[in-house]
C-alpha cells in the first residue's frame, strides 16, 4: 500500500520501519525532521508537510495526545483537508474517546474513512513488530487497513465497529498497567522494609502466581529502578489516566483507583519525575515507608 505515517517517537519509527519491512511505500512526516532519518536510509520518503503524507490510500498517526493529533488532523492543510476520499486515516495513540467521536465525523462529512487502532507494547516490542493492536471501525475500513496492522503487530483484536470504543479500551487497558505498577510498588516496599530481598520476592512472584508479561516486564523496571531513558514516559501515564477518568465522568462509572493513580502521576511530576518511564510511581510507596 501506498502509506503515509505521522508522528516518529520510539513507538512510531519502529511502526513505521516495519511497514517498510512488509514492503509498503510509506511517506514519513515528523515536527522534527531529523527523526526520519533513519528511516529514509532504510527507503522511505521524507515528506515536508502533513498533507504530503496524505497523498495514498492510508494514513497512519501516532502522536502523544489529542492535542497533537487535532493539529495534524483537523488544522488547516491537515489530515481532513487532504486526504483522498475513500482514503483510510489509522490513528493508533492514546487519544480521548471524545476526540476519537469527533474524528470519526470529520473523516465521514469528508468522504474519508476513520480507524482507531491503539497498540499494547512498549518500544521494543513496536520495533520487533509485536505489537497488540486494539481496532474499532467500520468493517470494509478495518478490512482495508488489515494489511497495515499485520505488518505492525503480532496480533489484531477487532473489537466493534465504533472508533471510540477501541480508544475507551485501550485507556482501560493502560489503567489496569497503571494498577499493576502501584499495587507491584506498594508490595515490595513492604517487604523491602521487613527485610526480604525484593529480587528474590519478585523471582518467587513471576515464577508462580504473577507469571503474565506485564508482572515480569514492571516487576523487572521496579526491581533495578531502572526508570531512564523512559519507554513511557510519566506524563503520558499521567494523560492516559486523566483521559480514563474523562471517560468514566461521561459514562458515570466511578473509579477510584483511577483516581488515587492520578494523584500518584501528579506526585512524581511534582517531584521533578518529567523524564522518568511511568513505572517510576512505584517509588512512591517506598518514599512513604521512610524509605
Amino acid at each position: 500500500m501506498n502509506v503515509g505515517f505521522i508522528g516518529l517517537g520510539r513507538m512510531g519509527v519502529g511502526m513505521a520501519a516495519n511497514l517498510l519491512k512488509a514492503g509498503h511505500a510509506v511517506t514519513v512526516y515528523n515536527r522534527t525532521p531529523d527523526k526520519a532519518n533513519e528511516l529514509l536510509k532504510q527507503g522511505a520518503k521524507a515528506a515536508a508537510k502533513v498533507a504530503d503524507a496524505c497523498r495514498g490510500e492510508a494514513v497512519v498517526t501516532m502522536v502523544t495526545n489529542d492535542e497533537a493529533l487535532e493539529d495534524v488532523a483537523l488544522g488547516k492543510d491537515g489530515i481532513v483537508a487532504t486526504l483522498p476520499k475513500g482514503a483510510v486515516h489509522v490513528s493508533s495513540s492514546t487519544i480521548s474517546v471524545a476526540l476519537a467521536d469527533k474524528l470519526t465525523q470529520a473523516h465521514a462529512r469528508a468522504g474519508q474513512r476513520f480507524v482507531s487502532a491503539p497498540v499494547f507494547g512498549r518500544p521494543k516490542a513496536a520495533a520487533a513488530g509485536e505489537l497488540n493492536l486494539v481496532v474499532g471501525g467500520e468493517p470494509a475500513a478495518v478490512k482495508a487497513a488489515t494489511p497495515l496492522f499485520e505488518a505492525m503487530g503480532q496480533k489484531t483484536y477487532v473489537l466493534s465497529e465504533s472508533p471510540k470504543a477501541a480508544n475507551l479500551v485501550k485507556l482501560s487497558g493502560n489503567f489496569l498497567i497503571a494498577s499493576v505498577i502501584e499495587s507491584l510498588g506498594e508490595a515490595l516496599a513492604l517487604v523491602g522494609k521487613g527485610g526480604v530481598d525484593r529480587g528474590k520476592f519478585m523471582e518467587m512472584l513471576t515464577s508462580s502466581i504473577f507469571s503474565a508479561p506485564i508482572y515480569k516486564v514492571y516487576g523487572g523496571l521496579i526491581v533495578s529502578g531502572e526508570f531512564e531513558p523512559a519507554g513511557f514516559a510519566a506524563p503520558l501515564g499521567q494523560k492516559d489516566i486523566r483521559l480514563t477518568l474523562a471517560a468514566a465522568e461521561a459514562l458515570r462509572v466511578p473509579m477510584p483507583l483511577a483516581s488515587l493513580l492520578r494523584d500518584r502521576f501528579l506526585t512524581l511530576l511534582a517531584q521533578g519525575g518529567e523524564n522518568l518511564d511511568w513505572a517510576a510511581i512505584s517509588g512512591l510507596a517506598a518514599k512513604d515507608a521512610g524509605g
